[in-house]
């Protein structure tokens, strides 16, 4: 690796640490919630959304992020890309913990992604799924997690919305708000 890709990937790792800060700052969220990241490192390294899937760039992305979350306490899912339909790679325990039912497939760079090749490699006892609720996501580079969230999602702006040349897009879920005019409502669920 040559003395720039070094400083970009380095830059890219910053970059990546620091969404997750600010993105947790804002979230809400509580420990043991599940986060779902959808990541393009095609559209990192400045190309198009699939055109140039790079191991070494989801690998550093994943990592990166991987260990903010799980120091907060939180679990990570994977989403994969169109390839493998969307499906998300996270740890069998939370697969069982939240009763979503595994799937076979195993993703590869050209097949489901580096991010989500990244996750299968560092994760432990990793597994697929095909279908999450997640209670709050992370969006590098226009992936569409939104399938994978919870029923409201609510935005969280970050301050610095990228991630070298990917757009970022955060969401966290919300309690479905039910009744009219005179209901109350719990704040803390908001």
């Amino acid at each position: 690796m040559s003395d720039c890709e070094k400083e970009n990937y380095e830059k890219v790792i910053k970059d990546a640490k620091r969404v997750v800060a600010e993105f947790l700052e804002q979230a809400k969220l509580k420990k043991g919630n599940l986060v779902v990241i959808g990541c393009s490192t095609s559209e990192i390294a400045e190309h198009h959304i699939g055109s140039y899937s790079n191991a070494e760039l989801g690998e550093a992305v994943f990592v990166a992020m991987y260990e903010e979350f799980e120091r907060a306490g939180l679990s990570v899912a994977a989403q994969c890309c169109e390839h493998l339909n969307r499906a998300l790679i996270m740890s069998e325990a939370d697969a069982e913990r939240f009763g979503y039912e595994i799937v076979n497939v195993i993703p590869q760079p050209k097949a489901g992604g580096s991010f989500s090749t990244a996750a299968w490699k560092h994760m432990e006892q990793p597994v697929a799924v095909e279908h999450i609720q997640a209670h709050a996501g992370i969006d590098i580079g226009d992936t569409l997690i939104g399938m994978h969230l919870r029923p409201v999602a609510v935005p969280v702006r970050i301050e610095h919305p990228v991630i070298g040349g990917a757009h970022i897009v955060c969401a966290r879920t919300r309690a479905k708000y039910i009744g009219g005019g005179r209901a109350h409502y719990n704040e803390d669920l908001e």
